[in-house]
């Protein structure tokens, strides 16, 4: 499995990925810093990577358009605990819902509770 990971996102999070032994780059190390959404997922359907962002909305929405997509990860962070600590927290943990299922055609939502609790919701999409 490779995993994109976005702009929106560290670039150490695709060092996390890499020592955790999945194939992974950043958009930045691409050279593709500032291109739209819908070319970052036509980007990873074509050179089959799972996408991992912070823009769940966006992306949910884009990937829905695919008839076959390799996966989406969203890291669901509010803006305010938006740290680089709690992304590598929550992509650790994504990982881990990883390791025995490739997403092919499904969304992994991995989200911060308020009270600071992580839960994972992993979902066909589209449905």
């Amino acid at each position: 499995m490779k995993l994109l990971v976005d702009e929106c996102l560290s670039p150490d999070l695709a060092e996390v990925a890499w020592d955790a032994g999945f194939q992974s780059t950043h958009v930045t190390w691409l050279g593709r810093q500032g291109a739209k959404d819908w070319q970052h997922v036509q980007q990873a359907v074509s050179d089959d990577w799972v996408l991992v962002t912070n823009n769940t909305t966006d992306f949910r929405r884009l990937v829905g358009r695919e008839e076959v997509h390799p996966g989406l990860i969203c890291l669901n962070i509010a803006p305010e605990h938006m740290n680089l600590e709690t992304q590598k927290r929550l992509f650790r943990y994504a990982l881990n819902q990883l390791l025995n299922q490739d997403p092919v055609n499904e969304v992994l939502e991995i989200t911060l509770d308020a009270d600071g609790g992580v839960r994972a919701e992993r979902n066909r999409w589209p449905r």
